[in-house]
């Protein structure tokens, strides 16, 4: 049970890349209650999450949720509630996210990715954000954060002109929804933000692709830089917005 003075976040994708690196960082922190949403529960990564080296007073829970499932999340929320008396969310980051390395144009690309890519990265985060609302409403400064990405801006389409239609549109879907967030729920502090290039498996896998060795922004600077903005979000300075680890502001 956490105890109703301590920080509670929920992160999902937490058992690789970013997610990882997330959920290490605050777990590291006193009274700290760190939800980590996987996939899978049972694979060798979900279950060395419990090895993760944490604050003594802080508290580690797994629990599935899958963004292809339309119900994962609900029943998530619920297993919090009943089984270990969670009774706010005070930070949700919205990390887990399909990046699919379809190079493809429009007139190109098969509408089954793009349809895949918005059901795990757009619609995902819908159904998570639906499920955790009710916890956030009772936190003092309630957050939801999903993770963006420039490729999915409109706005600044021309300083990344890379054929990734699928996952483009996905991410284009997940910021409308992060920023609709904002507007439709007073006192919410929700935004969208780019993490960089990372060295991530998937950020690795792509930039040789690119004909680079691997991506430029290491996960360490990517993490130091999402813990940085989400600590200091507010709602009117960030809510709303789509900070980036390159400065200022993407544009929608």
């Amino acid at each position: 049970m956490a105890s109703p003075n301590s920080h509670t976040y929920l992160v999902t994708g937490a058992n690789r890349g970013i997610g990882l690196s997330l959920i290490t960082t605050y777990l590291s922190r006193p009274n700290t209650t760190v939800i980590a949403g996987v996939r899978d529960p049972s694979t060798p990564s979900s279950k060395a999450l419990s090895g993760v080296h944490r604050d003594p007073s802080s508290t580690l829970i797994i629990v599935k949720i899958d963004n292809t499932s339309a119900t994962d999340a609900k029943t998530a929320v619920a297993f919090l509630q009943s089984e270990h008396k969670i009774s706010k969310l005070d930070t949700v980051i919205a990390n887990a996210a399909v990046q699919n390395l379809v190079f493809a144009t429009l007139a190109d690309v098969d509408p089954a990715q793009v349809q895949e890519h918005l059901s795990i990265n757009a619609i995902g985060s819908l159904l998570l954000f639906q499920a955790v609302l009710p916890l956030l409403q009772k936190a003092s400064q309630p957050k939801f954060v999903v993770l963006g990405s420039p490729i999915g801006s409109i706005g600044g389409m021309e300083k990344r002109p890379v054929p990734m239609s699928a996952y483009g549109v996905s991410k284009t879907a997940a910021h409308y929804l992060v920023r609709k967030m904002h507007f439709e729920n007073e006192g919410l502090i929700a935004f969208a933000v780019d993490p960089g290039f990372v060295q991530t498996a998937s950020g690795n896998e792509a930039a040789r692709a690119f004909g680079m060795g691997e991506a430029p922004v290491p996960v360490k600077k990517s993490v130091e830089f999402l813990v940085a903005t989400i600590d200091g979000a507010t709602r009117d300075k960030t809510s709303g917005h789509f900070p980036s680890i390159e400065g200022e502001d993407w544009a929608w």
